[in-house]
């Protein structure tokens, strides 16, 4: 495909690529949208101008706050969108309308792009599982069940924040080493966490559970996704029921919904499983991606000062998304339209590729070196994290832009 559009070829927004999201500017009227390299494809404007047909109708669903009721209209609709929108950019000189549909992407505001109803995180990655069991269990680094079974609890959907979203520092009950009484202290090891997670596009219904090779129906898309943690909150708290206060702060999403169609082309298959998973798990073809991730520090006051400090990808994933919707629902448990599920920390087997401080730090025994001299074993106040993800090569990049947080 080609457009008479000029896009940058190392832009994240490729026209294979066409994310969506929801913007405003600057005068706080939400309204769906489309990246595409330096732009935004205003749908709105897109739909009064009859790209996308039945004006009225795309007109009240795109003039909207979140892109739940879109997705709900199911594949069939989105992907039309989509291939119309592909096809206007495509048009042998460039159309009249224009002016009228695009917008400067870096002058907009970004927005959350979907009502989350339900958040759920998973334990999926078996080099981050292995790395923190090794140091709080030597001996016996994964538990009994991990080969068995995608490991997961239920976050906190109300505190889901876009990219851009200030975090603050979380106080609750820490445990200081040698002592026996805990103190109420604001965290002292803040951490992120390197994530992909995927949005339901499509309801199930009670008690009917979900085919692991039937995933792709319900996956609308994925985005970045930063579970900020505390982990001397979380060390103290989560004996017998797992995380609660150590995580619920505070989860940080990139805004643009990079939909599962663009992402075909970069399928891999995953690490082997042994032992082979039971039947409902089992998956056919390839189920993994290979998405490049990068985890980047900037501390307070140095914006040219950015030093990556970890680089990963989600191919490494022991368990698949399709496996973990699988098994989130094979005790019968509905989705839908705007949950989240993620993937828990995307660590690779190179102590680079690391997707946590925990893991970096080896539990804040090492240093992390920055670029302006400074070191780091945890999160510091004013420290901003910047996570990317990014398929394919330039020109035909599916890209996910950034999703960033900064420490107050």
């Amino acid at each position: 495909m080609h457009s008479w559009l000029p896009i940058p070829a190392e832009s994240d927004f490729s026209i294979h690529n066409l994310p969506y999201g929801i913007f405003h500017y600057g005068d706080g009227q939400a309204r769906a949208g489309m990246a595409i390299g330096d732009h935004i494809i205003d749908l709105v404007k897109a739909a009064e101008a009859g790209l996308l047909g039945k004006r009225r109708f795309f007109i009240k669903i795109f003039a909207q706050s979140t892109l739940n009721e879109f997705i709900g209209l199911g594949k069939p609709v989105t992907n039309r969108v989509r291939r119309k929108v592909q096809e206007w950019l495509c048009l042998a000189s460039r159309p009249d309308n224009a002016e009228q549909i695009l917008t400067g992407r870096r002058s907009a505001t970004m927005l959350l792009p979907v009502r989350v109803g339900n958040y759920t995180d998973f334990y999926s990655s078996i080099e981050h599982a292995t790395n923190v069991g090794k140091m709080f269990r030597p001996d016996n680094p994964l538990l009994p069940n991990w080969r068995w079974l995608p490991v997961g609890y239920h976050g906190r959907a109300s505190s889901v924040v876009v990219s851009g979203t200030p975090i603050r520092r979380p106080s609750g009950q820490i445990l200081p080493k040698d002592q026996e009484i805990p103190v109420f202290s604001p965290s002292r090891q803040l951490d992120f966490e390197l994530e992909m997670a995927f949005v339901i596009g499509k309801e199930s219904t009670l008690g009917e559970p979900i085919l692991a090779d039937k995933a792709d129906e319900y996956i609308f898309g994925l985005l970045l996704f930063n579970d900020w943690s505390a982990r001397d909150i979380q060390r103290w708290e989560y004996v017998p029921l797992g995380p609660f206060l150590g995580k619920n702060f505070g989860s940080s999403v990139s805004p643009w919904i990079v939909p599962l169609e663009a992402l075909k082309p970069y399928r891999v298959k995953g690490p082997k499983q042994t032992p082979p998973p039971l039947d409902y798990l089992k998956t056919t073809g390839s189920t993994n991606y290979d998405i490049e991730l990068e985890v980047a520090l900037r501390p307070a006051g140095k914006p040219a000062e950015e030093t990556v400090i970890c680089r990963s990808n989600t191919r490494y994933l022991y368990w698949s998304m399709a496996q973990q919707l699988a098994h989130h629902t094979v005790n019968g448990c509905n989705v839908q339209v705007g949950d989240l599920m993620a993937s828990g920390t995307i660590s690779g087997p190179t102590p680079n590729s690391y997707g946590s401080m925990l893991e970096l730090s080896w539990g804040g025994k090492q240093s992390i070196s920055l670029r302006d001299g400074s070191s780091r074993t945890f999160l510091l106040d004013g420290d901003t994290i910047i996570m990317r993800g990014r398929a394919g090569a330039d020109g035909k990049r599916i890209g996910f832009g950034a999703v960033e947080g900064t420490i107050v």
